[in-house]
């Protein structure tokens, strides 16, 4: 299929009335004279599309299942008595088929003024005027009149409703066509709506009659784009009009990468709407990437470079040439002044991989050095290790889409209601459908016990033993003679196995063993690894809850020794899956950006792989890893490390234990900061560089599923200038010259370099829609399912990963053990979203606590209560929920007052530093004010607005002489 490379027509893509089918049988009919062929269950009204043949209909859409409710796709059929709905109705060898006759067309135009007798005719102030199904189905019927209807009763004066912040509900447009309804059950999963009342009385309802607000929507809109009319319709459309064009684009959201038509009036966003054609998202999306994208024009955007030379000073905003000029002229100082290993660079997670890619060539090539790192090392860095090691490859194995065929779905240590919602609906949807669920988390999350979804197994574990309980699991199999024995002699290391199968199978590692280690009752762990090892194709997700621990890398070791034992890699419906955060923190590492690695995850200590660098770029490289994140704070306390290049990264605010992070930035003598607002870190800058949002760019992003996705510009850069020149200007300051001309002609220096690039190019991408790498010569279109007939490194390695417990312990002092995550409406440190209305959601970040916990603290629900580690204490707002285990607190991170990475402890990962966000202990009583902290951040935040305040301030008149 074709793929737009610049626009497309705004509103609904084109719709084949019913979802396709594949089978290996195919039926041929006659449709109005036509022979068509199509696979079998294909339904009469996508056959007829296939043929551009457009029956009418209303109730009908590609992405639900037929309903036939609107009685507009009536039919004719030779032989067959009455006139079908053929969108419920399946195609038939020799079936003969009439779309169009008089008798059709009189019934339709009945049909058509029925739902028209009770409908407002307000078509020309009507916000879906021009995007309205009803208004063409009118047309198309050839209704001229509405004989009845208006004097009696209507619902024509029914009362919007507007608690929505992004949608309003009008019930007096209302068809109750269903399609929205099914759109919540079928789409999202969620089933927040339904159709109350009887008869003439029937009408959309969210929850029990509920506003929108109060229900348990979760503003996905999925609901909005399935309606036909105007019931449910965009604020953004009601206060700017309809779209004259489109641009297809990627989210900047999470990691799922959903694609999405940016929906335009000249240069100015007025609706997001998920793309059918998007790999990832097949046309759904959540609340954030459907709605919160307000952010690329809010008041505090930075759209001009500012300087300053201490972080005391007002900032004063000057030109592109003086701030780059400034910033590398401290560069060269500090680097002739303390040596070549003082300053470094951190790519984004958010940025493209143009753009990331450029930012750690700038630190290689130009600094000459490489301190260069990326967000990656304190979320998923433990993953890049931890897959290369096992199966070859530092990425996921499947596509989201393989969930359709699972039997077994484990999920551990993530929450994807919240963290990866379209994805979400993904499972719940094969959840729904009969695969069976295994949940380890140590909270009680949604999709383990909801109205739709049960798990069959939650193993509500103790933080902080993952390791122990993926030893107990394997245990199991190993010791009930579970193994897939054939894939692990043709696929594996027998040596490595055999070593591995004989220390899982130690008493030390058995489920009655480890069950005081978890927490977790013995019989449990063994009926869930049961199920997983038996129940079919079975795939394991996992997310920062397995990688954000001192075992993070022993963890996802354990978790693809799981996938190789039971021979659940290589097809699909099976895998090691990570969950990624942030939108390109895949491409990040994909890009280079750890210091130990140049793009592709080859090691700076390859001559050969250097080699071919130096040869393309023109410099020499180091051969020795450079600093990491940590490395870099610890190293600018003790004095050495002096100037940081930041793009796109909130290190201040999301980084653990934020008092040192914050004593690393006062030590140093010239931080840059390129980004979009004044977030926790450039209040540490000294050189304030505006970056660009999503919608600003051209590049790519790649996703979880290792999709590579075509960004594209949809505004020019409110700054001037895109990121990716701003890097290029800063490198020629300081030497080196770039000389692109355009984002792709970085794409196409990356496939060069990068063998699991080398078939990707803008060309290819516009062509195909995305393409997950590995994509070459030997994988031309994308390689979808990892490690098919061999692993990347030949031979599955098995990995022992014996149980060593953290440091981090519980005491008298510290008696409960705090874990971190996120929520729907908000994403990661908030700097986009809390700029939205999804505030409305979430306001601030809250301290969960069981019930038992709570009583003995005398803490109520609503109590304000102070958190304290070793690290530092913070006060939030209690929330008393039996969502957490006793003994366990849980907070979200996304309001910097909040101060949740204050208590985080500086524990980290043994193979990669990633930190142990998810293992603190804590003490947790009720308090009457904020902590110190709190008010030291308060001071040093009023402080820093106003001297940015400063820099928009005219300068005072000289004084008269």
């Amino acid at each position: 299929m074709m793929h737009p490379s610049t626009t497309v027509t705004p509103g609904h893509d084109p719709d084949m009335g019913t979802p396709l089918r594949e089978s290996d049988v195919v039926v041929t009919l006659e449709i109005d004279g036509q022979t068509v062929t199509v696979p079998a269950g294909t339904s009469i009204m996508r056959a007829a599309a296939d043929r551009d043949v457009n029956i009418p209909k209303l109730c009908a859409t590609d992405s639900l299942e037929p309903f036939g409710s609107c009685r507009l796709c009536l039919v004719e059929i030779e032989g067959r008595r009455g006139f079908p709905a053929s969108c419920t109705t399946p195609v038939e060898p020799g079936m003969k088929v009439r779309t169009q006759s008089p008798a059709l067309q009189d019934l339709r135009r009945n049909v058509m003024e029925l739902y028209i007798s009770d409908h407002p005719l307000d078509c020309l102030t009507c916000a879906a005027n021009g995007d309205c199904e009803l208004q063409d189905m009118a047309g198309v019927t050839g209704l001229r009149e509405v004989r009845y209807g208006f004097e009696g009763d209507n619902h024509l004066h029914d009362a919007k409703d507007e608690s929505n912040p992004y949608f309003t509900y009008d019930p007096s447009k209302c068809i109750v066509c269903n399609r929205c309804v099914r759109a919540c059950e079928e789409t999202q999963g969620t089933f927040a709506l339904t159709i109350s009342g009887r008869g003439f009385a029937s009408r959309v309802s969210a929850g029990q009659d509920q506003p929108f607000m109060d229900s348990e929507c979760v503003s996905c809109g999925a609901c909005v784009a399935a309606c036909p009319t105007a019931t449910l319709q965009e604020k953004s459309i009601i206060a700017m009009g309809q779209p004259e064009h489109a641009v297809v684009t990627t989210c900047a959201y999470c990691g799922v990468g959903c694609a999405f038509k940016a929906e335009m009036k000249g240069g100015e966003v007025i609706r997001m709407t998920p793309y059918k054609d998007g790999g990832a998202n097949e046309g759904h999306a959540c609340v954030k990437g459907r709605f919160a994208w307000g952010y690329a024009t809010h008041k505090e955007r930075i759209t001009k470079p500012m300087i300053r030379s201490k972080i005391t000073d007002p900032w004063r905003e000057v030109s592109w040439d003086e701030a780059l000029d400034y910033a590398a002229s401290e560069f060269r100082r500090i680097q002739a002044t303390y040596g070549r290993e003082s300053i470094g660079g951190i790519t984004s997670s958010r940025c493209t991989n143009e753009e990331t890619y450029l930012v750690q060539k700038l630190v290689r090539a130009a600094f000459g050095n490489n301190n260069v790192d990326t967000c990656a090392r304190v979320c998923h860095s433990p993953t890049g290790y931890g897959l290369k090691q096992t199966l070859g490859e530092s990425a996921g194995t499947q596509t989201f889409k393989s969930i359709e065929h699972s039997d077994v779905i484990l999920v551990m240590g993530a929450n994807p209601t919240d963290g990866h919602p379209v994805f979400a609906s993904r499972l719940k949807r094969r959840v729904r459908e009969g695969a069976n669920l295994i949940v380890i988390d140590p909270r009680r999350i949604d999709i383990v016990d909801g109205p739709h979804v049960k798990a069959a197994f939650h193993l509500p574990l103790r933080p902080g033993t993952n390791v122990a309980m993926v030893n107990a699991l394997a245990h199991v199999i190993v010791t009930e003679g579970l193994l897939a024995e054939d894939f692990i002699a043709e696929r594996c290391e027998d040596r490595a196995f055999a070593q591995w199968r004989d220390f899982v199978a130690l008493p030390e590692n058995s489920p009655e063993a480890v069950s005081v280690v978890t927490g977790v009752a013995a019989e449990q762990i063994r009926g869930a690894a049961r199920l997983y090892a038996t129940g079919g194709n079975a795939a394991i997700y996992y997310g920062l809850g397995v990688t954000e621990h001192v075992q993070g890398s022993t963890a996802v070791m354990g978790i693809a020794n799981l996938a190789m034992a039971t021979g659940n890699v290589g097809r699909e419906g099976v895998g090691v899956n990570p969950l990624r955060g942030q939108n390109n923190v895949q491409g990040s590492c994909d890009m280079g950006s750890f210091p130990h690695e140049l793009p592709g995850y080859r090691h700076v200590s390859d001559t050969l792989v250097r080699e071919t660098f130096e040869a393309a770029w023109g410099v020499t490289l180091q051969a020795e890893p450079g600093l990491r994140i940590p490395n870099m704070f610890d190293a600018a306390v003790h004095g050495s490390f002096k100037g940081l290049y930041c793009q796109g990264e909130d290190i201040v605010q999301s980084d653990p234990n934020t008092q040192h992070v914050a004593a690393a930035m006062e030590a140093m003598e010239c931080i840059v900061v390129q980004d979009i607002f004044l977030n926790e870190t450039a209040k540490y800058a000294h050189v304030l560089l505006p970056g660009t949002t999503f919608l600003e760019k051209d590049g790519t992003f790649t996703n979880a599923e290792r999709r590579i996705s075509r960004v594209r510009r949809v505004m020019a850069p409110l700054p001037g200038m895109a990121d990716w020149e701003v890097t290029i200007a800063l490198a020629k300051r300081l030497g080196y010259d770039m000389p692109y001309t355009h984002p792709s002609q970085i794409m196409d220096e990356i496939a060069r370099l990068t063998p699991t690039f080398s078939g990707v190019s803008y060309a290819r991408l516009d062509e195909a829609g995305s393409l997950q790498w590995p994509c070459n010569d030997e994988a031309p279109d994308g390689t979808p399912i990892m490690h098919v007939h061999e692993f990347v490194r030949g031979k599955g390695r098995f990995i022992i990963t014996r149980y060593v417990p953290t440091d981090e312990k519980v005491t008298p002092r510290y008696p409960l053990l705090l874990t971190t995550g996120r929520i729907l409406s908000q994403y990661n440190v908030g700097a986009q979203t809390r700029r939205t209305e999804n505030v409305a959601w979430h306001d601030e970040d809250r301290l969960e606590i069981h019930p038992v916990d709570a009583e003995d603290r005398g803490i109520k629900d609503g109590d304000w209560v102070g958190i304290r580690s070793r690290a530092g204490e913070t006060v939030l707002r209690a929330v008393i929920s039996e969502r957490m285990q006793p003994g366990v607190v849980y907070t979200t991170f996304h309001f910097p007052e909040s101060g949740a990475n204050v208590i985080t402890t500086d524990n980290s990962d043994w193979a990669t530093n990633c930190p142990e966000y998810k293992v603190t202990a804590v003490q947790v009583l009720p308090v009457v004010q904020p902590s110190a902290w709190q008010a030291q951040y308060s001071t040093f935040n009023r402080t820093q607005l106003a001297l940015l305040e400063a820099a928009h301030m005219p300068p005072e008149p000289a004084p008269a002489k």
